[in-house]
């Protein structure tokens, strides 16, 4: 009997070792607000280096990419300082189909620009390296509205 309860207890103390505490991470929430804290030229600073440290840029090269990644952080954050004016003025509503592509439009037209310089700064390689970068970060963010961050073996209605 005093066999079983060793066993037993060693058992139970096994396993929580090994389930062990998982690492907090900060929610998308606060990641989020963290981002939104930082300035336009912070962004894009802080953009432009990990692409430096990724690409392996030349100074010339991550003077140009500067200009457009802080192109691009300021017109997110007026877009962002928009919404957020409307949605506390109460004039929030849901765009029409119309709206939503035109929004989609411009959207994909401001990808195909930004591509296009990239492409006439880059050398071959590190574009490459860059595109590959950008349908990882796609596929991410798709994966994010499909519910992902579910539980392991958590199936989905449409794998059921």
């Amino acid at each position: 009997m005093k066999k079983l309860i060793i066993i037993a207890i060693a058992l139970i103390t096994i396993q929580g070792i090994a389930q062990g505490e998982k690492k907090q991470r900060p929610n998308s929430q606060e990641r989020l607000q963290k981002m939104n804290d930082l300035t336009p030229d912070e962004t894009a600073t802080l953009k432009t280096k990990k692409m430096t440290l990724h690409l392996d840029l030349n100074e010339k090269q991550q003077k140009d990419i500067y200009k457009i990644n802080l192109e691009n952080a300021t017109k997110r954050k007026e877009m962002m300082a928009t919404m957020k004016a409307k949605k506390e003025s109460g004039q929030m509503e849901k765009p029409s189909k119309e709206q939503r592509l035109a929004m989609q439009n411009a959207k994909l037209d401001h990808q195909i620009a930004t591509k296009a310089k990239m492409k006439s700064i880059l050398n071959a390689d590190q574009f490459a390296k860059w595109e590959q970068a950008q349908s990882k970060m796609a596929n991410r963010k798709k994966g994010m509205k499909r519910g992902e961050g579910k539980k392991q073996g958590e199936r989905t209605p449409k794998q059921q």
